[in-house]
Parts: C-alpha cells; sequence; structure tokens
C-alpha cells in the first residue's frame, strides 16, 4: 500500500552519507541493487521476514539481533526439515534497508529500525531473569517470528566465545574458489562438524551453568539460518551467534572480519566485566592474533585461549597456517590440539574443566 511505497522510498536516516564523494562507489551501487530487487519482489506478491537469531542480555537489557529479508519459498520434507538446501539459496534473499521491526520481549513492544543491509542489531531494555527466553519480531504486520535470548546471571564469571568456520564446522576457508564452493554449491546436511567440538562445549556448558556460549564468525548473515540448524542438528550448545554483513562499507571494499572479532570481544568485556572468557578458534585465519590482542588488552576478561590446529591437508585448503605466537610467557593459559578431544585433554591438564 502507500505505506509500503513511502517506506521504498526513503532514504537512510543520513540521505548525503550515501551520496558523498568519500563513500566508496561500490556501496552506493549495492544499496541501489537491493532497492532495485526489493521493488521487483514486492511486484511478484512477496513481503518481508524477519530472519531472528539468538541473542543475549544482562540485568535490564538485552541485546537483539536478526536480519530483514524478502526469502524466496524454500521445499521441506516430510518431517519439516529444509529439503536439499544449497549454500546459494541462502544469498538468493533480498535485504530490506531501513525497514521498522516490531520486537516483542515479556509483553513489551518496541519499534527498532534495520540497517541499510537489513540488519537488525540492537540494545533493548528488559527486565528478565538469568536463562533463555523466548522474544518476537515481525515487519509489516507480519506473522511474528520467534527467537530466545539468554541473559546472563549477575554472578556468573566464566563464558565461552568460539568462531565458527574451521572450528566447529569443517569450511577450509578461506581460500577463494574453496570457499565459493562450500559456501554456495554444497548442501547444508553435507557440512560436516569438526569431531569432538560438539562435545567440548556440551561439556564446557554444562559444567559451568548459567556460561553463556557466543559463537562469533566472519561469516555473513546471509547463512545465520544455515548456521544455527547446523549447531541444533550437530548437539552444540546453544548460543547467541554473531555475525558479518558481506559486502562494501562507506570506505572499503569488503568488511573485516578481523576488525568485527575483535570489535565484539571489545564489547563482551564491557557489557559483561566480571565475566573470563575461553576463547577457541584455529589456526586457519587470524584468531591467534585477534585473541593475542584481545588478553593483552584485557588479561582479566580471558580465562584461557583454545586454538585448533588444522590437518596438513586442511591447512593446504585454506591457504595456510597464520603464524601461532609463542604464549609459554602469557599469564592467560593458551592450548591447541587437532580436534575437540584434544583439547579437551589440554584444558583438563590446565585445570580448566573437570575430570570425569
Amino acid at each position: 500500500g502507500a505505506v509500503q511505497r513511502a517506506r521504498l522510498r526513503r532514504m537512510p536516516e543520513n540521505p548525503a552519507a550515501i551520496r558523498r564523494a568519500d563513500v566508496l562507489w561500490l556501496a552506493r551501487l549495492e544499496y541501489r541493487l537491493h532497492a532495485w530487487r526489493e521493488r521487483r519482489a514486492r511486484r511478484r506478491g512477496l513481503t518481508p521476514t524477519v530472519a531472528a537469531f539468538p541473542g543475549y542480555g544482562g540485568a535490564g537489557w538485552v541485546r537483539v539481533l536478526g536480519r530483514v529479508l524478502i526469502t524466496p519459498p524454500a521445499r521441506r520434507d516430510a518431517g519439516g526439515e529444509y529439503a536439499s538446501v544449497r549454500g546459494w539459496r541462502s544469498f538468493l534473499s533480498v535485504p530490506i534497508g531501513f525497514a521498522q521491526v516490531t520486537v516483542r520481549i515479556d509483553g513489551g513492544v518496541h519499534e527498532v529500525v534495520a540497517d541499510r543491509g537489513g540488519v537488525v542489531d540492537t540494545v533493548l531494555p528488559a527486565d528478565l531473569a538469568p536463562g533463555w527466553h523466548t522474544i518476537a519480531m515481525s515487519v509489516e504486520d507480519g506473522e511474528p517470528v520467534e527467537t530466545r535470548v539468554f541473559v546472563v546471571g549477575d554472578d556468573v564469571r566464566f563464558g565461552i566465545v568460539c568462531d565458527v568456520d574451521d572450528t566447529v564446522m569443517v569450511t577450509a576457508l578461506p581460500r577463494p574458489l574453496l570457499a565459493a564452493w562450500n559456501s554456495f554449491v554444497v548442501d547444508e546436511h553435507a557440512r560436516q562438524p569438526v569431531p569432538g567440538m560438539s562435545v567440548l562445549l556440551e561439556r564446557l556448558a554444562r559444567e559451568h551453568p548459567g556460561a553463556p556460549v557466543v559463537y562469533l564468525s566472519t561469516g555473513a548473515w546471509n547463512i545465520g539460518p544455515t548456521l544455527v540448524r547446523f549447531l541444533s542438528r550437530h548437539l552444540f550448545p546453544a548460543g547467541a551467534v554473531l555475525l558479518t554483513d558481506w559486502g562494501p562499507t562507506h570506505d572499503r571494499w569488503f568488511r573485516s572480519g578481523t576488525a568485527h572479532k575483535a570489535a565484539n570481544l571489545e564489547r563482551l568485556a564491557e557489557e559483561f566485566p566480571d565475566v573470563s572468557w575461553l576463547l577457541i578458534g584455529d589456526d586457519g585465519q587470524h584468531d591467534d592474533a585477534v585473541y593475542t590482542a584481545f588478553a593483552g588488552s584485557h588479561p582479566d576478561s580471558v580465562a584461557a585461549v583454545a586454538i585448533r590446529r588444522l590437518s596438513s591437508a586442511q591447512a593446504v585448503l585454506a591457504g595456510g597456517r597464520t603464524t601461532v605466537n609463542d604464549h609459554s610467557a602469557s599469564a592467560v593459559p593458551w592450548v591447541s590440539g587437532d580436534d575437540g578431544a584434544a583439547l579437551l585433554e589440554r584444558l583438563e591438564e590446565a585445570g580448566l574443566t573437570g575430570q570425569d
């Protein structure tokens, strides 16, 4: 109707920002391309929905995460699972920039606005008890989509931050051609977990009741629904999912995955100053460097670092290993291993998890 047409014509909150000469031309082109795709999709009768993702919170607040999209229909099998979902389908969705989203939390209603890429990442007031809570998000009076947020109790002192690519899921990133194959071609049911990682994380979560689990990845929000289903299918403990938005920004061709991880670690340290985090990653990208910098600036916020070593074949596919620093003199325990079982053993030796 008229409201939808007016919203389609709406420019960003700062219209000059998208026209300024110092804004990368590719970012302006991407914005216009998505606006054109949105108009085409609406003419076909498709309407937006919210892909809602698990979030987290503390006393008096929650961080709500989601993305507003127009998504092509996908087939489901008799059990309700998505049937033969190839990665490329995740990137056919049309992000709806600057959409108004209604968020319902414990009887309260909040109106928020998505960013240019349709991403909702906002902090809202909420007086919720520690633990998991269900919230709902909707757009343009559509059906509410439910997700959950995990509220961290004031007495919690331990948390888990875990990378995704080649730490919980075998992806062999970032070699471009192989990354494209895994991201766009491989059926989501064919994706394999790193051996032993679900057991490791489940064990840690069980031994630390109330501890938050955060999956921090450089992956795009497009793969968020696939990732959430993967974690559930392979029995990883539930946790918040922090992804990023691929594509150009105002000053660079692609967003920096390293900066994304560093910024979110800094944010977690600020939001939960009394929590010490176990940081889990791999040696195929930049996890060691990111974790080293964070442990150096926030030693009290790091309980330990666990780095999964890629096999020789995986390292070749991933374009080699990153250099792992010498942490023998570090006040923070650093352990490494080839899989979840090896990391669990190293963490037991360091006294960071109990013996069965």
